[in-house]
């Protein structure tokens, strides 16, 4: 006892130190890889924006990756994309960029430059607020026009097609959404993308006239070199309860950077 008694401040002081040092070595550490989070700085997907901020910033702290975020596209360049191996787009709108953003950004796609995911309103696709549709854009999105959705919000089944895809990995044939504004287009973006999961317009709850039938959710474009995928959910953040939705978010960003779960 006496013997143990008298080595414990030395003990004690050596476990502070090695404390310290992994605590400086994990601060030092290179992130695996930088993220740019694109997100409106307003408007009704705000709450959905702030919580996925809060559910990023701790995925990034222990998966080890650096993340900023970024409300309007004036700072976009080619240069300043080359800073970052993925691009999140969380609800931020495909108009009223600046030229040089969209130049660089269509670059940064078609040359494959990084990864690349969409959420909601990136299909918002038409002429909005004064602006023109950007054709590249609706192109890389499948070829898709906005046309309507469910303005007082419905619950619905979602189901899986493609389940051996990385970005499926651990999800369930089908799971419940249960608050969306579900968007339809004037036709299915399927003849031109990869779809991975539809929405089952028959569970709608309670059930809407405004319907398209075919009705993918979630896809990828295999033409363009950069990884890319489109989850349409992305309105409330309610779905940051969902563990499905978590788990698909993040099987879709180390799938998009090349790191595959």
């Amino acid at each position: 006892m006496d013997t143990f008694a008298g080595k414990l401040p030395a003990f004690l002081l050596a476990c502070l130190l090695f404390c310290v040092c992994t605590a400086a070595f994990g601060q030092n550490k290179k992130p695996q890889f930088r993220v740019l989070a694109m997100a409106e700085p307003g408007g009704h997907h705000i709450e959905y924006s702030r919580r996925a901020r809060v559910w990023l910033d701790s995925l990034a702290a222990k998966e080890n990756f650096a993340i900023d975020y970024s409300d309007k596209t004036d700072p976009i360049s080619e240069a300043y994309l080359a800073n970052y191996q993925l691009i999140i787009q969380l609800d931020y709108v495909p108009y009223a960029w600046k030229a040089e953003a969209s130049a660089a950004f269509e670059k940064y796609i078609n040359e494959g430059k990084g990864g690349w995911i969409g959420f909601h309103h990136a299909t918002l696709l038409g002429e909005f607020d004064g602006y023109k549709i950007w054709p590249w854009f609706a192109d890389f999105m499948g070829g898709i026009r906005y046309k309507n959705y469910i303005a007082d919000f419905a619950a619905a089944t979602v189901k899986v097609e493609e389940s051996d895809h990385p970005v499926m990995k651990g999800v369930p044939a089908t799971f419940l959404v249960k608050k969306e504004e579900w968007y339809i287009y004037d036709k299915s973006p399927r003849p031109n993308v990869d779809v991975l999961a539809s929405v089952d317009e028959s569970t709608y709850s309670p059930d809407s006239k405004v319907k398209m039938g075919d009705h993918p959710v979630i896809w990828s474009n295999p033409k363009m070199k950069a990884k890319n995928i489109y989850i349409f959910m992305g309105h409330s953040p309610i779905l940051f309860e969902n563990d499905v939705y978590k788990t698909i978010f993040k099987n879709a960003i180390f799938w998009a950077v090349k790191n595959e779960l």
